[in-house]
């Protein structure tokens, strides 16, 4: 799958700009604060409908603008595709594939499969658990729709268990039965989306471990770990058992939604043990065994966006990174960094096709 090109209407800080793309590796390059950045979270946009760095849909709105247009040409197993974002402030967001728009968003998840790894990635590490089960849910929702699914109506029903708890507590009542409704509906799903990830981390884990000793050579052993409070019974039962800790709290504290991904490095979190450049590797082969699963279950190669690739790395590490990117097996690759020419010195190592791009 390959980006031919891209035109920016509106978004964040461009007014207009267009770019035709290389079929292997472009490099985006110029000073901070230019835009480098913006531009590969254009080409995220087009494959999530929303933005990595910023959640917010209408701060992606040039300032003083009424509307954004992203706008990408793919070729896709042969076929020429187009999808296009836009936003206008007071309406809701549109994402049209060939002309047509989406009834439901998370029917284009998948379609033109993405990884990137930036700067911000930092936050699986140092944030809570959500950000964790956000990155496993991306992965596994790229390639089955219908965990997507099962993972929305989850949500669906927790918020509105967690509504009839706050209801109880504050009229001084409470429904058993309508309790078990909402108890029998997470079961369903949660159970679903449990299994689901366990069956994906079991082949997800030996991916990540061989990528991070392609990239540290093989000098440290990293491992990750699986929490989730469904290990210890059926979730049903869990539920029932924590019924009255959750009328006191007001919300479910026992489900899915309390899952974790443990990073060690050593046998220790990575957190308090690992150095900013092993954190680092430790993120990049994350995202390449992401990109190596993806690959395996759609028979696409991903877009990979590098972002800020040089921060916080040796060049030994970066060019190790360069060199398992350039490899056949990684499709159409997108780079950004402050210096040109080290950009272009590491890229050369690659042997592929190239383009820079200076903003």
């Amino acid at each position: 799958m390959i980006l031919k090109s891209l035109s920016l209407i509106n978004y964040k800080n461009f007014d207009s700009k267009s770019f035709d793309f290389n079929d292997k590796i472009n490099c985006i390059v110029g000073n901070n604060g230019i835009g480098k950045t913006n531009v590969l979270d254009a080409i995220y946009h087009l494959s999530f409908g929303k933005s990595y760095f910023n959640p917010v849909a209408t701060q992606n709105i040039k300032h003083d603008e009424e509307f954004f247009v992203v706008n990408g040409d793919y070729i896709k197993n042969d076929k020429p595709e187009k999808v296009v974002v836009s936003l206008k402030r007071g309406q809701k967001k549109v994402i049209k594939r060939n002309g047509k728009p989406y009834e439901k968003f998370s029917d284009h998840i998948g379609f033109l499969p993405l990884v990137i790894i930036s700067p911000a990635d930092r936050d699986l590490i140092v944030e809570g658990s959500d950000i964790r089960r956000k990155f496993i849910d991306s992965v596994i929702s790229q390639s089955d729709n219908t965990y997507l699914q099962n993972l929305i109506n989850y949500n669906k029903v927790l918020a509105q268990r967690n509504a009839l708890l706050k209801y109880f507590a504050l009229n001084h009542t409470f429904n058993p039965d309508t309790i078990a409704v909402y108890n029998e509906q997470l079961t369903q799903y949660g159970t679903s989306v449990f299994e689901k990830r366990r069956q994906f981390l079991d082949i997800f884990i030996p991916i990540f471990k061989a990528r991070y000793q392609a990239i540290s050579n093989g000098n440290e052993q990293v491992d990750l770990m699986y929490n989730s409070p469904l290990f210890e019974g059926d979730l049903k039962a869990l539920l029932e058992q924590q019924i009255n800790k959750d009328k006191a709290l007001q919300y479910t504290s026992v489900g899915i939604h309390k899952d974790d991904l443990l990073f060690n490095i050593e046998a220790h979190p990575i957190k308090k043990f690992g150095s900013q450049g092993q954190q680092k590797s430790f993120l990049i082969a994350l995202k390449l065994a992401q990109f190596d699963f993806i690959k395996a279950q759609s028979g696409v190669n991903p877009i990979l966006l590098l972002d800020d690739i040089f921060d916080k790395l040796d060049e030994h590490r970066v060019s190790q990174i360069i060199k398992l990117v350039g490899e056949d097996s990684f499709g159409q690759i997108f780079i950004s960094d402050t210096h040109a020419e080290r950009t272009e010195r590491t890229v050369k190592q690659a042997h592929q096709s190239y383009e820079v791009f200076k903003l």
